[in-house]
């Protein structure tokens, strides 16, 4: 029975045709993931954002336009009572000079190109996002 819902926030930070990927294992699942995570209780969205950047990868970050919400209902993978809605932005990392792993989950980062042949992300909303971002940047 569903009776949690996940609120997600992701960034799509693109440059030279390349977006920023996560490598992380979760659950004992390797992942490819965007950039971000669960919103917490009295956060707005982008302040979410900006706090996932900061605590994952010591970066700040501009905010250029929301990119994508899910639109279709979604169970958690990883939790079979919660709902997810997910929310994607387009970002700007501001200091990448600054960039820095924080977050012991993450094991490495990779800026991916997005005219790759394949969809390399597991999750379906990711996915989705990964194609919208070849008709965008292609």
């Amino acid at each position: 029975m569903i009776d949690k819902i996940n609120i997600r926030v992701y960034a799509c930070a693109v440059k030279d045709k390349k977006v920023l990927t996560l490598f992380e294992e979760y659950a004992g699942e390797p992942l490819v993931k965007f950039p971000g995570g669960g919103l917490e209780y009295g956060e707005g969205v982008l302040e979410c954002l900006h706090r996932e950047f900061d605590e994952e990868l010591n970066v700040k970050i501009d905010i250029v336009e929301h990119f994508y919400t899910q639109e279709k209902f979604l169970v958690s993978r990883f939790r079979e009572n919660e709902q997810l809605l997910t929310i994607y932005y387009i970002v700007n990392i501001v200091n990448e000079e600054d960039f820095l792993i924080l977050d012991p989950c993450i094991e490495k980062t990779e800026w991916m190109e997005i005219n790759r042949p394949d969809n390399p992300f597991p999750l379906p909303i990711d996915k989705i996002v990964f194609d919208k971002l070849k008709e965008k940047y292609l």
